[in-house]
């Protein structure tokens, strides 16, 4: 205990982190009051008696930190902009301008922001129109249309801007992770404990948490490294090169997009449903439907498995990881520079995906697992999921950014033995790393 009040005084002397520590603060702090400014001309009495927290609401609502049900200015919260970094980034495969502005560096990754905000404008308006046609009712709004819809429109996009905003100072004026964090405060608001079943089921919930989030901090942090030899240069009278480094593979390179991509797949039936109401009937799509039965888990879990290998193959390039290797004068011993070490790379990759895939899997049905046995669903969602894997991420990543300005000011980390470890970049197929959310 002593050496924690040491470190949290160590940290306040720190002018810059205390600076930056505030910063964050005061800027969540913004984020979570605008959270329950309701939109002009929504009757929000009548709106509370029908939120609906299940299924794609439900998730759209813990991403938002509550704000999707209560019909704020930051219901959309921002996700619009995690969605336009997605297809912006696929672009970059399919699409060769795309394709060199990635190559670019500093001014290609700047124009491929400016592209990504636009774009963010665009999908956040048309996601507007559906919110206010499917979560509000003509009896809930107190203004005619379109009048109505035009004005929240405008008022949604501008708090998705405003939200994207704030998470940009929270990275430059903060510790960091901006949008990262804005999602994990929201996910721990929405997502607060309300356990029920007495002392002995908690203890028990408490200690079963404990070791899933043991679990994840493994598949988060798990990397296998590839040993990279670099041949000797010698320049006048400088020697470079001739050092052994490595490249960190994640077991898990995807992050929590496949279980984003496989839950927005896995809601089709329960949409057809709605739409085909004798399709109800059908005893296939309601197993599927439903998230506590066996065959929608196993279906998840196998659309998990897949999408991990496909946002893998998308985001991770063996072939210029070694085109690259071989222009700097680094092989992997035993390998053949150029593209037997792409081969190399792809095989080592396929490999270590498999568990990391698998692992994934199991973190996402946990909650179903935990609601079977009787565990409060708000609870359950801190046993595994999106939720989880980002809290962890987000975290390690925070206490990082933390211990690095101890360090930089010859203060103690946070440890007493090793040090922190953030969420390892992953290579991408321009030659840079960038982070997994």
């Amino acid at each position: 205990m002593k050496k924690f009040f040491t470190t949290l005084s160590n940290i306040w002397k720190i002018d810059d982190l205390r600076v930056r520590i505030t910063n964050t603060l005061l800027f969540l702090l913004i984020y979570r009051v605008g959270s329950f400014v309701v939109l002009p001309g929504v009757n929000y009495a009548s709106l509370a008696n029908q939120q609906n927290k299940e299924g794609l609401t439900g998730l759209l609502n813990m991403f938002a930190g509550g704000s999707f049900s209560r019909a704020s200015i930051f219901a959309l919260g921002v996700m619009p902009y995690i969605s336009a970094s997605i297809v912006v980034q696929l672009l970059g495969i399919a699409v060769p301008y795309f394709a060199k502005l990635q190559k670019e560096g500093e001014s290609g990754r700047n124009k491929i922001n400016q592209w990504t905000r636009y774009l963010t404008i665009g999908i956040t308006a048309l996601q507007a129109i559906g919110y206010l046609r499917s979560q509000i009712s003509v009896d809930q709004m107190e203004l005619a249309n379109p009048y109505f819809t035009i004005l929240n429109v405008f008022v949604l996009t501008s708090g998705t801007m405003f939200v994207m905003w704030l998470g940009e100072k929270i990275t430059d004026k903060g510790i960091g992770n901006g949008i990262s964090l804005i999602i994990m405060v929201g996910i721990i608001f929405e997502s607060r404990t309300s356990g029920a079943g007495g002392l002995v089921t908690f203890i028990v919930e408490i200690v079963a948490l404990i070791g899933v989030v043991m679990f994840t901090v493994l598949i988060v942090q798990g990397t296998r490294k590839v040993a990279v030899q670099y041949a000797k240069r010698i320049v006048g009278n400088k020697q470079y090169g001739g050092v052994r480094q490595y490249i960190p593979l994640k077991v898990n390179a995807a992050g929590v997009m496949p279980i984003i991509f496989a839950q927005a797949l896995m809601f089709i039936p329960a949409t057809v449903q709605q739409f085909f109401p004798k399709a109800a009937s059908n005893s296939i799509l309601m197993s599927i439907s439903d998230p506590r039965a066996w065959g929608h888990n196993i279906l998840f879990a196998i659309l998990i498995i897949a999408f991990t290998y496909f946002y893998t193959a998308i985001t991770v390039n063996p072939n210029q990881m070694a085109e690259d290797m071989k222009k700097n004068g680094g092989f992997v011993p035993g390998i053949k520079p150029g593209r037997a070490t792409g081969e190399f790379l792809d095989s080592v990759i396929s490999k270590i995906t498999l568990p990391g895939s698998i692992a994934l899997a199991i973190i996402a049905v946990i909650p179903a697992i935990g609601a079977l046995v009787g565990v409060s669903s708000s609870f359950a969602r801190f046993f595994g999921g999106t939720s989880l894997i980002i809290l962890v991420g987000v975290v390690l990543d925070t206490l990082q950014q933390i211990e690095s300005h101890l360090l930089m000011r010859h203060y103690d980390g946070l440890m007493k033995t090793g040090r922190i470890k953030g969420r390892t970049a992953i290579p991408s197929a321009d030659g840079t790393s960038q982070p997994v959310i």
